[in-house]
């Protein structure tokens, strides 16, 4: 093993390990130097390597920092974000926050869910940091179940996927900017890019739910393989 190759083996082990959580500053580059008894340009490929690999951010003055794991989407699929994130190696947690019945006044005509529903509100996280908020709705016509759950320990997606059979899903993905409270729990600057996922899953033409979710641009990107000549 090269001494460059050591360097990144080391501050991989300390990032898969949990010791350097999403966000922690890697040492500097002198330091590095003066830890591994090397040249600086030993130490700038080790951390443009790991750069490349997504598992750390170099910021100019400011140093490198652990990235937060991007979790990857196919486009046309419905995914299980606790599945997607434990994937990456990160630890997944759901707060639910809100579950009440809906009011009217949150029955937007866009949604296509009518009365009676189901409004449950949370936060999804990845280790230690905020991964996306979700706001959905869940139409108890269709999944009368749905109205005997708590949903505090299992976010409402993953219950839905196992309970429910989907026939048909429509994607709507746009960006945002964060802002206000949505800001703090992601615990981003206000002004921050964020990617919104909506998504709409009916059975055999029977709306299902609507849900709406907000993940910082940095840790969720979609997923399209294409052929030539594909409708």
């Amino acid at each position: 093993m090269t001494l460059e190759q050591r360097i990144r083996s080391d501050i991989e082990e300390r990032i898969h390990s949990g010791e350097w959580p999403p966000g922690t500053r890697i040492p500097f580059e002198h330091e590095l130097v003066e830890r591994y008894g090397c040249a600086r340009a030993t130490v700038s490929k080790a951390l443009e390597s790991l750069a490349r690999a997504g598992l750390i951010e170099r910021r100019r003055k400011a140093g490198s920092f652990v990235a937060h794991p991007q979790v990857h989407s196919a486009v046309l699929d419905v995914p299980d974000l606790p599945q997607l994130i434990a994937s990456r190696g990160e630890i997944y947690r759901w707060d639910r926050g809100v579950r009440r019945m809906a009011l009217p006044s949150d029955l937007a005509d866009e949604t296509g869910i009518g009365r009676p529903a189901l409004l449950i509100e949370g936060t999804h996280h990845s280790g230690a940091s905020a991964f996306g908020i979700e706001t959905r709705l869940i139409a108890l016509d269709a999944v009368p179940d749905a109205a005997k759950e708590s949903f505090l320990m299992t976010p409402p997606g993953t219950w839905l996927l196992s309970h429910t059979p989907w026939t048909q899903a429509r994607h709507r993905i746009r960006a945002v900017a964060a802002t206000g409270s949505v800001a703090r729990r992601l615990g981003v600057v206000s002004g921050t890019a964020c990617l919104e996922l909506q998504r709409w899953t009916w059975r055999s033409g029977v709306p299902v739910t609507h849900v709406t979710q907000l993940f910082p641009g940095d840790r969720y990107d979609i997923v399209a393989e294409f052929k030539p000549g594909a409708q």
